[in-house]
């Protein structure tokens, strides 16, 4: 059982929907790892991203983790010998890195555990929430997971009605919880944007908000008394991630529900959190991104710290939107997982078939993470496999 080959490409990838409003300049690196075990006598290959919201990793990834993942051979096989084992080549990829550097190394790994994670449940002839399971001793009915819809961004022009069409939208879908962006504009603005929003949900435990880790101290205590009243589902992201004295700040004085950790990459990134951030693990949420925390391998790692710190896996909601991170939540009984319905094409969102009921989604069933079944996105990802 070895990786013989991983192609990789740096692609666009806009937050927006719609086609007039820009793009915002990011990019995510997809990656196709080769392996040598054959099927209907094409080789298995297992597909991944660096997930959304942060830039592609193809330099660190063609340079220096990809290559010794190749040069590993038969020491990536499976104790068993019948299978690729993710944590073995989560070992080899992180020989010799030193500690720390998790700002960009982290979502290099990750990107290519994902694809790992891929090949080893397509092997098993498992979708990855059955087969993660086994791997972690967890337990995965396949149930649906509960998801929000992610959106809400700022729209160049009649930002107010598009973003209520966006959310209209969110609910035809069946969702029932949906997140808006805040933070960019004037707070009196950003006010505008919730009670518009509120108007068209059953309650204010449905609307979730994300400062985008934009607001300096005081802006942030500002905010935090201005929302408090509306008793939102969570406030999210407020302040520059490191800046633990802000969250315990705003931790104190804003009695709803908080969510942290999309911009924390790492174990020690939690553990910091957990001891100096002031959250609260009866009511806030946890939104580390499982492909930017070195991939599952290291979210893991997050999970246990944050259990040892008296976190109930509930509290996990990983970031992305994907089928990825909608995988995980199922196979580790997470509180449920973020949805992109239409932002971050063509990775965001689930399958093309995929039927969102009550505000839950079954992950497919199909072998691996489930790419196959989103036909714009398996066209990118073969696409990397032609000479």
């Amino acid at each position: 059982m070895r990786i013989v080959d991983v192609r990789e490409r740096t692609v666009p990838i806009s937050r927006y929907a719609t086609r007039d409003v820009g793009r915002g300049g990011l990019d995510t690196t997809a990656v196709a790892v080769v392996t040598d075990v054959r099927r209907d006598g094409e080789p298995v290959v297992g597909f991944g991203f660096s997930s959304i919201g942060r830039f592609g990793q193809g330099g660190l990834i063609r340079e220096r983790f990809a290559p010794r993942l190749v040069a590993a051979g038969e020491e990536l096989a499976s104790a068993s010998g019948d299978n690729i084992d993710p944590f073995r080549a989560w070992d080899r990829m992180m020989r010799g890195e030193k500690p720390g550097g998790h700002g960009e190394r982290c979502v290099a790994v990750g990107t290519l555990d994902m694809a790992l994670w891929d090949a080893a449940a397509k092997i098993a002839g498992q979708p990855l929430h059955a087969f993660l399971a086994d791997a972690t001793g967890s337990r995965s009915s396949g149930a649906p997971v509960p998801v929000y819809a992610g959106g809400g961004y700022y729209f160049g022009a009649d930002d107010t009605a598009r973003l209520t069409d966006e959310v209209r939208g969110f609910l035809d879908r069946g969702h029932t919880h949906v997140k808006i962006k805040i933070g960019g504009l004037p707070l009196a603005e950003d006010l505008e944007r919730i009670e518009a929003v509120l108007s068209l949900l059953p309650g204010a435990d449905h609307l979730a908000v994300d400062a985008m880790n934009r607001y300096d101290p005081d802006q942030a205590v500002r905010a935090a008394h201005a929302m408090a009243p509306y008793g939102l589902r969570w406030f999210e992201d407020i302040c520059d991630p490191l800046d633990f004295a802000t969250h315990a700040r705003i931790a104190e004085l804003y009695p709803p529900p908080l969510a942290a950790g999309e911009a924390l990459l790492s174990a020690a990134d939690a553990r910091n959190l957990a001891r100096y951030g002031g959250l609260r693990a009866d009511r806030d949420v946890l939104v580390f991104d499982p492909a930017h925390c070195y991939g599952l391998p290291g979210y893991l790692r997050i999970v246990r710290v944050m259990e040892s710190a008296g976190w109930d896996r509930r509290a996990f909601q990983p970031h992305g939107g994907h089928l990825f991170s909608l995988h995980v939540a199922a196979a580790l009984g997470l509180g449920g997982s973020e949805a992109n319905p239409h932002n971050f094409q063509p990775f965001g969102g689930f399958a093309d078939d995929a039927v969102v009921d009550g505000g839950r989604v079954r992950p497919p069933e199909a072998p691996g993470i489930g790419f196959e079944t989103r036909s714009g996105l398996i066209t990118l990802f073969r696409s990397l496999l032609r000479p």
